[in-house]
């Protein structure tokens, strides 16, 4: 019966991760399809026309709204697609633990040594797939795991840091790609936030007893514009709050989930759990890229090695 039940189960998981990874493309088109339609509301039917047919206060107010909305989207788009393309960090298939973390020793294991711990582990029955100190092991991808690392059953692979699968960006959020994915989040409710602001007088004439210029396509446009871009920035809006909440505790979604302890033995500390996601050189915090000294430097960048607090061993 049991074991009906877990089939049954494990059935219905796989067939939604393939859902999920069918929704890749569409889910691309969509986004595009969203610019796509704000970018037409505000540049084709209401400022631009403005911007260039009138002289004076309005001229310059159009100018005010169109500079700022182009410069977002360049930064929104660049972000947006920094997270679809980049690896979120795959573990080699050759991995393992650059020290024996089980009796401390700081030296590098041979591959002799290394069989004969892991051998020993099972044996013991201390081979893990959790979050302890004890060497993690993947079940499903049958390879040990780095520290903070999960398993994406979307993906079908092991992913460094893993915070999410986001089926807005087709890929999973992880070390390489989840600053990528704040900028990504910050742009987009600075610009929503643009667009409903400028966008407001337009949707507060349509209940007013007044003759609205412009044809019905573009009235209908406008309207819709305004409703989505409110959305998103409200929604998009609670999501930042959130994350910045994990980034100044230096965790993630899943480790947020599973801790049970209110000691966190990855929290250095609100500037330095900044630094190991946007790096130290404030030049790049706001473009989703990183110094090349940073990625020299900075081991928690590449998704393998994390600083902890001393004398802290508990999660």
């Amino acid at each position: 019966m049991h074991r009906s039940v877990a089939v049954v189960m494990a059935w219905n998981v796989f067939k939604f991760c393939t859902a999920l990874r069918a929704l890749g493309s569409l889910m691309i088109l969509l986004v595009l399809g969203i610019v796509g339609i704000t970018y037409y509301a505000v540049v084709a039917a209401n400022y631009g026309p403005v911007l260039f047919s009138v002289r004076g206060v309005d001229s310059l107010l159009a100018l005010a709204v169109l500079v700022p909305f182009h410069v977002l989207l360049g930064l929104l788009l660049w972000s947006y697609f920094s997270v679809v393309f980049t690896d979120p960090g795959r573990v080699p298939s050759n991995w393992k633990p650059p020290a024996d973390e089980e009796i401390g020793e700081t030296a590098p294991l041979t591959s002799l040594e290394f069989s004969n711990h892991i051998l020993n582990l099972q044996q013991l029955g201390r081979l893990e797939d959790t979050g302890s100190q004890m060497i993690r092991y993947c079940r499903k991808c049958n390879q040990l795991k780095p520290p903070r690392c999960h398993h994406c059953s979307v993906c079908g692979r092991c992913v460094l840091k893993m915070d999410h699968h986001c089926i807005w960006v087709v890929n999973c959020v992880g070390a390489l790609n989840y600053k990528f994915f704040l900028l990504f989040l910050f742009y987009t409710f600075l610009e929503t936030t643009l667009v409903t602001l400028s966008l407001f007088p337009h949707f507060i004439a349509f209940f007013k007893d007044v003759e609205i210029p412009g044809t019905p396509g573009k009235l209908a446009t406008t309207f819709l514009t305004f409703v989505l871009n409110l959305a998103f920035a409200l929604s998009v809006l609670g999501f930042l709050i959130m994350h910045m909440t994990l980034v100044e505790r230096n965790t993630s979604t899943i480790e947020a989930y599973e801790k049970t302890t209110p000691k966190w033995k990855y929290d250095l500390g609100r500037k330095k759990n900044f630094e190991q996601v946007f790096g130290t050189d404030k030049r790049y915090w706001f473009i989703p890229a990183y110094s090349q000294v940073d990625l020299r430097r900075m081991p928690a960048l590449q998704g393998f090695e994390y600083a902890t607090k001393p004398h802290l061993d508990v999660q």
